[in-house]
C-alpha cells in the first residue's frame, strides 16, 4: 500500500487526467500530508482531518470548510486502498458563504482607477504601465485574471488583433479581439517592456519590473490600494478583484450594431449562449468592470466620450 504522500500524487494524477485543474487542492493534499507527518500519523482520522482543516485558528469559516471538503473527497479515494480510512461526513464545519454584492463600475470609475494605476511608483518606472494595461484589458476583453495573467508573448498578436486564450477552463482554448486602439496601447506598452532592464526577455506578455510573471495576490492588494485611493472603498468595504467582466455591456452592445450574440460566446462569454442568463443577468461573485462606452463601432479600446455607460445603453439601445 502507498504512503499518504504517494496516494495524495496518485489522486492528482487521476483527477488531472480526468479533466480537473486541482491547483489549490494540491497545496491542501500536501500541507495535509507534512500535518500527518508530524503528528506520527498514517491513517487519516476524522479527529485528524479536522484538528487540521481549521488551522490557522485565524482563518475564516468557509476556508476551513473548503479544506475539508477538498480532503474528504481524497478520503474517499484513499478508503479503497486503505479500509481503516475514515471520510469525514458533509456538515462537520458548516458554513454557508454569503454572496458578495456585486460592484458595477461606472465608464468615469474604471478610467480614475487606470489613470491611478499609472501613478504608481517607481517613478519612470514599468510597474505602473503593467497594471495601467492589465486593467484596461481586463475591462474590454472580459478575461479572468488568471488568464490575462498567463498569456505569453505568442499569445498576443497585435498586428492580427488577437489574444490567444489557452487551457482557460474546462481546458478550453479560444481567440479574443481586440479593437485597433487596445492594439496600439498594448504595443506601446510591449516596447516600455522590452526596454526596460532584465524584462526583454520573459515569456509572459505583462510582467513586473524584474521580468517575472505577476503574482495574483500582489495585484489584488494592490488594486485595494488603488480603489482606496480614489475613494471607492472604506476600510471596511469588500469590493474584490475576482472576476471582472463586460458581458452586460456588450450583449447590449450586440443588439444594438446588429452583431449576432452568438458568434460572439467563445470569445466574449466563453460557454455557449445558454449561460448567459447565469452569467450576465445573475451577476456572479466579485466586481465587474463594464467596458466603456466608447468601445462601440465609431470610438474604440480606452478612449473616454465623457458619458455614462449606464445612460447610453438606455437611450440608445432597448433592452433585449
Amino acid at each position: 500500500m502507498n504512503t499518504l504522500r504517494g496516494a495524495i500524487h496518485e489522486y492528482l494524477v487521476m483527477r488531472r487526467d480526468l479533466g480537473f485543474k486541482l491547483v489549490q487542492t494540491e497545496r491542501w493534499l500536501r500541507n495535509f500530508a507534512t500535518f500527518m507527518e508530524g503528528q506520527g500519523a498514517s491513517c487519516i482520522t476524522i479527529e485528524l482531518a479536522l484538528q487540521w482543516a481549521v488551522q490557522p485558528q485565524s482563518s475564516h469559516p468557509s476556508y476551513g470548510a473548503k479544506r475539508l471538503i477538498a480532503l474528504r473527497c481524497f478520503a474517499r479515494h484513499r478508503r479503497a486502498t486503505d479500509p481503516s480510512t475514515e471520510v469525514p461526513a458533509q456538515g462537520l464545519l458548516p458554513y454557508r458563504p454569503l454572496r458578495a454584492k456585486p460592484y458595477l463600475y461606472t465608464e468615469e470609475e474604471i478610467q480614475r482607477l487606470m489613470a491611478a494605476a499609472k501613478t504608481l511608483p517607481p517613478r519612470n518606472g514599468l510597474r505602473g504601465w503593467t497594471y495601467y494595461c492589465l486593467l484596461g484589458l481586463l475591462a474590454v476583453t472580459g478575461l479572468r485574471i488568471s488568464e490575462a495573467l498567463a498569456l505569453k508573448r505568442d499569445d498576443v498578436d497585435l498586428s492580427g488583433g488577437l489574444l490567444t486564450i489557452r487551457e482557460a477552463k474546462f481546458a478550453k482554448s479560444r481567440l479574443v479581439p481586440l479593437h485597433p486602439s487596445t492594439q496600439e496601447v498594448l504595443r506601446k506598452y510591449a516596447q516600455q517592456r522590452d526596454a526596460y532592464p532584465g524584462c526583454s526577455r520573459s515569456a509572459h506578455f505583462l510582467v513586473s519590473e524584474t521580468g517575472a510573471s505577476l503574482d495574483a495576490s500582489t495585484i489584488r492588494q494592490t488594486f485595494c490600494e488603488l480603489s482606496r485611493q480614489i475613494g471607492l472603498r472604506g476600510p471596511k468595504d469588500h469590493i474584490g478583484l475576482d472576476y471582472i467582466t463586460f458581458a452586460t455591456a456588450s450583449r447590449s452592445k450586440c443588439f444594438c450594431a446588429g452583431i449576432d450574440p452568438v458568434r460572439m460566446s467563445n470569445s466574449v462569454y466563453r460557454l455557449s449562449p445558454l449561460s448567459w442568463d447565469m452569467r450576465v443577468c445573475a451577476i456572479p461573485i466579485g466586481i465587474y468592470l463594464l467596458v466603456p462606452n466608447s468601445w462601440d463601432r465609431q470610438h474604440g479600446g480606452w478612449s473616454n466620450d465623457g458619458g455614462s455607460h449606464h445612460d447610453s445603453d438606455s437611450k440608445s439601445c432597448p433592452a433585449p
